[in-house]
């Protein structure tokens, strides 16, 4: 037998004290390196609003320091990452709300955006120059995939002349017998960057449609699946006439619901079965530059834990039936829905509790939904919520400082803080790269996914292996594995960050309240 065809064993000794009584409790993990899931597209994070004062007004040391930690693949001199090395870069093409300035109606300058083309679709491709700062930043880092994306239409060509929609419309905000030059502005904006060496390996050409967006809080439209059918059709004609190999991955569905099933019955729902099952007649999946991909974002279907795991067994099984060659891409997440763990999104959060609650969401969109990509929502907030990887403020207060849209010092310079969020994703991003596979990997007993171990597996083109334990645990997690493999271990835990050690196998211990990435040689 090959060594790609051999099992792989690990068994783990995991031992709890309370009081003067010690019990220990075996828990196996089998790793069979033969069966295989999903293969992975890689794990972003976005530069919507907050890159736009940053990339271009900040000084140069804190930018790139920034960047560092977001998309760096090196090592210090002890061995330990950088950074998270992200491998999907999401690039923000916004509306043009910043043009219009008060009169956007969008109160806070941070939610507002620039818009390459102006009125009378001429193009300014100095606009948006910090959020260009960091999608070459990350294209000098190693970054391997961009992403492109629209929350508005151009404020020019929408039906109310505002980057928002008019209340009770659940239509796209785009004046009549404008889409086709919608879609040629995207694919310009594709092509531009294509020409200056920055090539864009998906389009997401809609955000959360199932949302009205009819209030002046960001840039947003709701739209219907027919009015997003048109779309793609248009768009997938304009990449394919100029040969551009860019490809669109549609969904950015509000809930996972939405793309799995009949939630309001308002034609904005049920889209997997609407675009990529091959009996619907707004069937996608035979377009050029189409993705078998569609995406969603994992807002208010993660608590409770029973029905966080519930609804994404039952979000794998519609796909499956929709189409069993349909992908599924966690697209956009942050804390949103109140929770007994941390609450709710308010304050911001830098430790491991926050940490911990997206780690097992993580676990369980890949394992669960086989999701191909997990991607935050925005990498840098300067906000008091917990929505950010890199945190900013004006550190007027010690280890802390002022925070939100009114601190207008913090479009000019500020205090840089990580989080240890960015490095518990970093566990996943940082060593599952882009073309990796998730391999059967089973835990017996079966772990409580409120304070278990939760742990999956990848296998890279050599054959490498790489686990992802997630300990909720209050106590540590002494391991055993079974046999003598040479190993590297990468911790976040209160005290590390991606922390760096080469234990002698088969002896390695989880900390308590930690992540763990195993990375396990022949």
């Amino acid at each position: 037998m090959t060594p790609a065809r051999k099992l792989v064993w690990i068994c783990l000794s995991l031992t709890s004290v309370s009081g003067l009584a010690q019990e220990d409790t075996t828990v196996r993990i089998t790793l069979d390196p033969t069966i295989h899931y999903q293969t992975m597209d890689g794990f972003g994070a976005s530069d919507a609003w907050r890159c736009q004062f940053v990339g271009e007004n900040w000084p140069l040391e804190k930018r790139e320091r920034i960047a560092d930690l977001l998309f760096s693949q090196d090592v210090d001199g002890q061995g330990n990452p950088k950074g998270i090395g992200l491998s999907i870069w999401r690039f923000y093409i916004s509306a043009g709300t910043t043009e219009q300035g008060e009169e956007s109606d969008i109160r806070n300058p941070w939610r507002r955006g620039e818009c390459f083309q102006n009125p009378d679709g001429s193009y300014d491709w100095s606009k948006l120059a910090g959020q260009q700062w960091f999608l070459h930043a990350a294209r000098q880092r190693g970054v391997e995939k961009f992403l492109a994306f629209p929350n508005a239409v151009p404020v020019h060509l929408s039906a109310n002349g505002k980057g928002y929609a008019t209340k009770g419309d659940t239509r796209l905000n785009i004046k009549p017998g404008k889409l086709d030059e919608y879609a040629a502005f995207l694919v310009d904006v594709i092509e531009h960057f294509e020409n200056q060496g920055i090539h864009f390996d998906y389009l997401s050409p809609f955000n959360e449609p199932q949302w009205n967006w009819d209030g002046p809080g960001q840039e947003g439209t709701p739209a219907l699946n027919e009015e997003l059918y048109a779309l793609v059709r248009y768009l997938s004609r304009e990449l394919s006439e100029r040969k551009l190999s860019t490809q669109m991955v549609i969904g950015e569905a509000g809930t996972i619901g939405h793309i799995a099933k009949i939630m309001d019955d308002d034609g904005r729902d049920n889209q997997a079965h609407f675009f990529f099952n091959p009996t619907s007649p707004f069937y996608i999946g035979d377009l050029p530059n189409v993705e078998k991909t569609i995406s969603a974002h994992s807002y208010f279907s993660v608590w409770p834990l029973d029905k966080q795991v519930e609804y994404r067994q039952t979000l794998h099984e519609a796909l499956q039936r929709a189409n069993p060659e349909l992908g599924y891409w966690q697209s956009e997440y942050c804390i949103l829905q109140r929770n007994d763990e941390i609450r709710r999104g308010n304050r911001r959060d830098l430790g491991m509790p926050t940490a911990l609650y997206v780690a097992r969401i993580i676990h369980n969109d890949l394992t669960l939904c086989h999701a191909k990509s997990w991607q935050w929502w925005t990498a840098v907030t300067q906000c008091d919520f917990k929505d950010g990887l890199v945190y900013l403020d004006d550190g007027s207060e010690g280890h802390t400082g002022k925070m939100g849209g009114r601190v207008s010092s913090l479009m000019q310079d500020g205090v840089v803080r990580e989080s240890k969020l960015l490095w518990a994703l970093g566990n996943y991003s940082r060593f599952i790269r882009p073309g990796m596979v998730r391999v059967k990997c089973d835990v017996e007993p079966a772990q409580s996914a409120e304070d278990g171990l939760l742990v999956s597996a990848y296998q890279g083109m050599q054959g490498k292996l790489v686990l992802v334990a997630v300990n909720l645990s209050t106590e540590p997690a002494r391991c055993d594995l079974g046999a003598t493999r040479a190993m590297e271990v990468y911790t976040t835990s209160a005290e590390k960050n991606l922390e760096s050690s080469r234990p002698e196998a088969p002896q390695l211990t989880i900390p308590a309240r930690a992540v763990a990435t195993i990375l396990l040689g022949d």
